[in-house]
């Protein structure tokens, strides 16, 4: 006689991490603040530090390959920079947000629906940006005032990056998910071993490492567009087969106007913050080529790192996110709020702390990507983080609220904030390098106070203005 078939494993798998997934929602609207901050942005901070690093490889291997290639990489960055600030910060925010808000009102079936939503979108959005790339990408690189060597490096590298982006906005929208339900370690460990593998990958592809080809600025973006890959299959892989406790039968059904709508409306407000920093880092990087590609090269390694403390700060904004948003879903307002003012005042602390080091000591980063033989890119470097760095606070604390907001869907303040940064950048450069004789140093000065502007503007909103009115 045969034995009886024991119970299928899968739905006891399943319902462990449905109890998993609630307890973790349980822990964002219960335990207390600080701690439970703390832990959940602890694997993210880490992970945003090795992503930082793989950006830090990318600029060494580029300046190996000569000024020129630091130049073209200076020109696409801000691009390049918009997209992970967009999959991940933005668009991302706004899927971690809602899913967490469906959690914290504990309707598990619209959050499963809203992951199907936030797959559609991410796959939209990707070919948009890979199309205008293809179509405008030289012509914004000689807008900007790249010369013939520097724009075709900008290019070369901006042909690979862009077409397989699909796979940076698939990942990081299956990473925004996870965060959604309260699970931070997984996707933090995705990111740190895709760093590292961009890392190797990028250094391989470019310069030509063993067996692999001598790619050049080509081999710098397929790195990462490679490593991002092998990411998105495991994040994806992950909700697929129910580890994120989410359950996708009749999801499709379910699918409506509304779901995408919920992911937009945040999204899309997010957006344009996300955008307008980086059309100020453009118009910055636009005047600044004026002054040659020397003090282009030395201004686009100051711009660098002040977009890799954007990883940095997000690794407490994701907690924050979803902390902020399951909060709101249950209708704990005065909670959130605590959560938002926590996370943010810890962000400007650890970004205040970096610019200080810089801004006292500028050849600590400079130094790893100049030889002290190119003193005009050395002497714009220095002269931007001795005026500018100083100011990151005000950066940290804006854009650490400006996730906190994310997850309140509360976002019409944070692009205000971004417009006044935007106008006190262009306007007072424009003024300062036109009627005074400061010239690069007045567009440096111009960045630092609109920092300035930025935090300021979106403190006081939250402070006086709460979120009162917070989506549930």
């Amino acid at each position: 006689m045969a034995l009886a078939s024991p119970a299928p494993a899968a739905p006891a798998a399943a319902d462990a991490a449905a109890h998993a997934r609630a307890s973790r929602t349980r822990l964002l609207i219960e335990a207390p603040i600080a701690p439970t901050l703390a832990k959940l942005a602890a694997p993210n901070v880490l992970a945003m530090f090795v992503q930082a690093a793989q950006g830090i490889a990318e600029a060494y291997f580029a300046s190996l390959l000569g000024v020129t290639a630091l130049a073209g990489l200076a020109l696409v960055f801000p691009l390049v920079m918009l997209t992970q600030m967009l999959s991940a910060g933005a668009i991302g925010g706004a899927i971690s947000a809602s899913v967490a808000r469906a959690l914290g009102a504990s309707d598990v079936a619209r959050a499963a629906t809203l992951t199907v939503a936030a797959w559609i979108i991410a796959a939209a959005l990707a070919l948009v940006m890979a199309v205008l790339v293809g179509l405008l990408g030289a012509l914004f690189f000689e807008w900007l005032g790249g010369g013939e060597e520097t724009v075709a490096a900008a290019t070369n590298y901006a042909l690979v990056f862009f077409p397989g982006c699909v796979a940076i906005w698939l990942c990081n929208a299956s990473l925004s998910v996870i965060r959604g339900t309260g699970e931070m370690q997984m996707p933090a460990l995705v990111l740190l071993l895709v760093s590292v593998a961009s890392i190797l990958l990028s250094g391989g592809f470019a310069l030509g490492w063993g067996p692999l080809p001598a790619l050049g600025m080509a081999g710098l973006a397929l790195g990462p567009v490679l490593a991002f890959a092998f990411g998105g299959v495991a994040a994806i892989g992950y909700i697929v087969f129910g580890r994120a406790g989410l359950a996708f039968r009749g999801a499709m059904q379910r699918l409506s106007a509304g779901m995408f709508r919920d992911i937009l409306t945040v999204g899309a407000l997010a957006s344009i913050n996300t955008v307008l920093t980086t059309v100020t880092i453009i118009m910055m990087t636009g005047l600044v080529a004026g002054f040659g590609e020397a003090a282009l090269a030395g201004y686009g390694l100051g711009a660098r790192l002040e977009f890799l403390m954007i990883p940095v700060i997000f690794g407490i904004g994701a907690a924050m996110t979803a902390m902020v948003g399951a909060n709101i879903g249950a209708g704990r307002i005065d909670r959130a709020l605590r959560v938002a003012w926590t996370g943010s005042c810890a962000a400007a602390a650890v970004v205040g702390g970096v610019g200080m080091l810089l801004a006292v000591f500028p050849d600590l980063w400079l130094g790893l990507f100049l030889e002290p033989s190119n003193t005009a890119a050395l002497d714009a470097g220095r002269s931007y983080f001795r005026i500018v760095a100083p100011f990151y606070a005000f950066f940290g604390l804006g854009l650490a609220l400006y996730f906190a907001s994310q997850g309140a869907g509360r976002m019409l303040w944070p692009v205000i904030s971004s417009l006044g940064r935007m106008a006190v950048a262009l306007v007072g450069a424009l003024i300062l390098t036109t009627y005074t004789d400061l010239g690069l140093n007045g567009i440096f000065a111009a960045i630092g106070a609109a920092m300035l502007v930025y935090g300021f503007i979106i403190a006081l909103a939250v402070r006086f203005g709460g979120w009162s009115k917070a989506r549930p």
